[in-house]
């Protein structure tokens, strides 16, 4: 059975930059697609950004293109979400999520979910 932690979470200035990583255990990451998604208080959990089994192709919300950057490293187990220029609206929970097949980039089609890591942007 998949596992994913994710970590690198924090708090953070409006215009700051983090790096979140998301690690799988029990089962090797290069099976699987995956995706970043993040859910606010008070709203639905949406994509933020998917990546393919090998990493040759990816999808970004239209709100996260030029600031954020999805990789993977399969040798590691682990697949980064580096975001930069954070704004206030990025402020959610993040979470990643893996699929044996990469399709769209929506919370409905993942299969396996990590708990989460907060990321606060304010002043």
């Amino acid at each position: 059975q998949l596992q994913l932690v994710e970590s690198g979470g924090g708090l953070v200035q409006p215009g700051g930059s983090l790096r979140l990583a998301c690690v799988g255990s029990g089962s090797t990451l290069d099976y699987y697609a995956i995706g970043w998604f993040r859910q606010a208080p008070g709203k639905e959990r949406e994509g933020v950004s998917c990546i393919s089994m090998e990493g040759a192709s990816t999808k970004y919300a239209d709100s996260v293109k030029g600031r954020f950057t999805i990789s993977r490293d399969n040798a590691k187990n682990t697949v980064y979400l580096q975001m930069n220029s954070l704004k206030p609206e990025d402020t959610a929970v993040y979470y990643c999520a893996a699929h044996a097949l990469f399709r769209l980039c929506v919370p409905e089609a993942y299969e396996y979910w990590g708990q989460g890591t907060q990321v606060t942007v304010s002043s």
